[in-house]
């Protein structure tokens, strides 16, 4: 157990996993500082592979990266402080699968929407330019823009962001709008009266796709409660509640997010899994019944395995809450 510390959150407004951890640590009140990663703090940063943000810097003078790493870690060092993880273990396991759906497929449509329209792809890397280079002026940073640009269009097909895709990710990222808009109906979060490790997954994907100019569009036109949402989010450090009970009533949101989960993303897991073990260079699968196809990603099949070793832990009495639940969503086959 840590307490009294300072914590240094490296990151960029631009980047949804900076923003996830930004606000999961707004709500458990730990104190950090939120700090830019401009040239000086690349060069501090240099040395670290690999080369993603957020990084956190502990007090200690470590630094650590990987969200999902950091939110259970940040767990055991402050156990006190406004838990994300739900109490119940069946709860808690829901709320890791739809955290890692939104890390792992909610963020092909952020990167998809960002980068294959015109008007977000000028409005993203002007916004990363004048973020994370600031210290180039005028021509140079339009440059640095330039190359941004380049550099990410250049990347979408290793993420699955094809036009051969584009079909499915779009219907993805609907499918979540809907799930959650209407949920917030009746309900703010998912497990009770608190955030969990879920919201926070969803915020940080979806926070960027409500600013960048093509699914902002989408987002206001579809689901206008969840517009709100993401900005009563961001800083919910006065928010209070408790979780549900266990045996309570599934809200919408949850089952919404579930069908997506057993719908997309863990095929999409599963066939992944498949292409590496079988040494393909494609993992492909039919998604909404439409192909999908994209090169194979390790670091995706750790994902299942992850899911699958937690899944294993439940004891009898959470199984019995929730696979029912997985078995209606079409999960519960590739998490066995």
């Amino acid at each position: 157990m840590v307490d009294n510390v300072r914590y240094r959150l490296i990151g960029a407004n631009g980047s949804p996993y900076s923003l996830k951890m930004r606000a999961l640590m707004r709500y458990r009140r730990l104190a950090f500082d939120w700090v830019m990663r401009t040239a000086e703090v690349r060069a501090e940063l240099a040395d670290l592979r690999p080369q993603l943000i957020p990084v956190l810097h502990y007090p200690d003078g470590s630094y650590h990266f990987d969200s999902t790493k950091l939110i259970f870690d940040l767990e055991d060092r402050h156990p006190a402080a406004r838990s994300v993880i739900p109490d119940d273990p069946g709860q808690a396991f829901l709320a890791l699968l739809i955290e890692d759906m939104a890390d792992e497929w909610l963020t092909k449509a952020m990167f998809h929407y960002r980068w294959h329209y015109e008007a977000s792809q000028d409005f993203a890397s002007r916004w990363i330019a004048n973020d994370s280079f600031s210290h180039l002026q005028g021509t140079a940073r339009a440059e640095m823009a330039a190359t941004m640009k380049a550099r990410q269009i250049g990347r979408m097909h290793l993420v699955g962001c094809t036009p051969e895709n584009k079909p499915v990710i779009e219907a993805s990222y609907e499918r979540v709008l809907d799930a959650l808009n209407a949920a917030l109906d009746s309900r703010r979060y998912l497990f009770g009266g608190r955030p969990s490790l879920a919201e926070f997954g969803l915020f940080g994907q979806l926070k960027v796709l409500a600013d960048d100019p093509t699914p902002m569009a989408v987002m206001r036109g579809r689901a206008g409660n969840l517009v709100d949402w993401l900005r009563f989010l961001d800083d919910a450090s006065g928010v209070t509640g408790d979780w549900q009970a266990p045996d309570a009533a599934t809200g919408d949101g949850v089952t919404g997010l579930l069908a997506l989960c057993g719908a997309a993303y863990l095929p999409f897991l599963a066939a992944n899994s498949r292409a590496l073990d079988n040494g393909d260079e494609a993992a492909e699968l039919e998604i909404f019944g439409r192909p999908y196809r994209q090169p194979p990603f390790g670091y995706q099949a750790k994902c299942l395995a992850v899911l699958r070793a937690e899944f294993a832990k439940l004891g009898a009495a959470a199984r019995a809450r929730i696979d029912p639940l997985l078995e209606d969503a079409a999960c519960l086959r590739y998490l066995v």
